[in-house]
C-alpha cells in the first residue's frame, strides 16, 4: 500500500510505476493523470482517471477493453495473468469452476468475443462465478454499443477497487 500523500509527491516515473496497473496494461492513464496532481482523495484520483479514459478516442478505449484477459481463459490457465487480475478472478471463485462451468464460461467468452469483437469485461470483485455466468448470458443479448459502454464502465469499477486496495487513506 501507498499513501495518497506519497503519490502526490512522486515524480512521474514513480507515479506511473505505482499506478500503471490500475487500468490493465494501460499505463497511459496514469501518465496522463499525473499532471492533475495533487489529488484530495482516492475518489478524486479515480474520477480523473475515468475522465481520461472517457475522453480517449474510441480505438484507444477499445484497446483498453481488449487488454483485459478472458475470465478463466488461457491466461489464467497458463499463469500469465497480471497479479491484480489473478487475485480478482480467484476472489470470484473462478479458479474453483467445475469442468462444466469452465466449459460453459469459455464457450460464452467465445460467443461474446465473436459477437462484439472484444472480450467480456466485468468487475468480478464481490461477485461469484454464478453471478458472472449469469451476467455474460444477459449481456450477450445487448447491442455492440451498449456492451462497449458497459465494458468501459466496468473497467472504471475495476480501477476503483484496485485504487482502494493500493492506496491507504
Amino acid at each position: 500500500m501507498i499513501s495518497l500523500q506519497t503519490l502526490n509527491q512522486s515524480d512521474q516515473q514513480e507515479f506511473v510505476k505505482n499506478l500503471g496497473g490500475i487500468f490493465e496494461h494501460s499505463p497511459w492513464v496514469a501518465e496522463q493523470v499525473y499532471a492533475l496532481r495533487p489529488f484530495e482523495s482516492v475518489n478524486s484520483l479515480h474520477q480523473d482517471m475515468v475522465k481520461i479514459v472517457n475522453q480517449a478516442d474510441r480505438e484507444l478505449r477499445k484497446t483498453l477493453i481488449c487488454n483485459h484477459p478472458e475470465l478463466a481463459g488461457s491466461e489464467a490457465e497458463s499463469g500469465t495473468l497480471t497479479s491484480e487480475s489473478q487475485n480478482e478472478q480467484a476472489t470470484a471463485g473462478l479458479n474453483f469452476c467445475s469442468a462444466d462451468e469452465l466449459k460453459r464460461l469459455r464457450e460464452m467468452n467465445r460467443l461474446y468475443l465473436e459477437k462484439f469483437g472484444f472480450p467480456f469485461v466485468i468487475a468480478v470483485k464481490q461477485l461469484t462465478r454464478y453471478d458472472i455466468l449469469e451476467a455474460i448470458e444477459k449481456r450477450l443479448k445487448n447491442s455492440a454499443e451498449t456492451e462497449f459502454q458497459t465494458c468501459i464502465q466496468q473497467i472504471g469499477k475495476i480501477a476503483y477497487f484496485r485504487l482502494r486496495d493500493l492506496i491507504k487513506q
